[in-house]
């Protein structure tokens, strides 16, 4: 039965050997190669305790405590990813808002973190189900303007405030 422990220790898994294989991709300096300790001895002891912890998740007999509290999670799960009268789908706020800063991390260098993070912070409200769009407008743009002149007045960090095509460029 595929528990959510054991779908842990899959994802956990699939990880370690992931993280096994890009071992190989650290460079070695030449007088290292029959060195005992080198930059690849940490990564490697930690996939082999990863691959054999997952494993030992995997392989792990359950008990009747472990199955009631997996059928209590396959509830809530169910609940979860239910649709919810007037208020839609729980996790597809969720979703909603990692598809928002995703948009986020791809704009903010093009349009400039004044524009994107009031973009962000409004996408953000609406999703979360603020419609009074005064205050909604109102809130970002002060944040954002707060946040920009903090780091950029005071702490003395660069923040490129609008796209450069508009000549605000360094």
């Amino acid at each position: 039965m595929l528990t959510r422990d054991r779908i842990g220790a899959l994802l956990l898994l699939a990880f370690s050997l992931g993280y096994g294989a890009m071992i190989f991709n650290i460079p070695l300096l030449p007088f290292q190669a029959n060195q005992a300790f080198t930059a690849r001895t940490l990564p490697q002891a930690l996939t082999v305790l990863g691959v054999v912890l997952s494993l030992a998740l995997l392989f792990k007999p359950l008990r009747e405590a472990d199955r009631a509290a997996d059928a209590r999670w396959r509830e809530t799960m169910a609940r979860l990813l239910r649709r919810v009268p007037d208020h839609g789908f729980p996790l597809g706020k969720v979703l909603m808002l990692c598809v928002l800063m995703v948009i986020y991390g791809l704009t903010v260098r093009p349009f400039g973190f004044l524009l994107a993070t009031s973009v962000f912070l409004i996408g953000g409200m609406t999703v979360l189900g603020e419609r009074r769009w005064g205050m909604v407008v109102a809130t970002s743009v002060a944040v954002v303007v707060f946040f920009w002149t903090l780091m950029t007045q005071f702490l003395g960090v660069y923040i490129a405030p609008l796209p450069d095509i508009l000549g605000f460029g360094r």
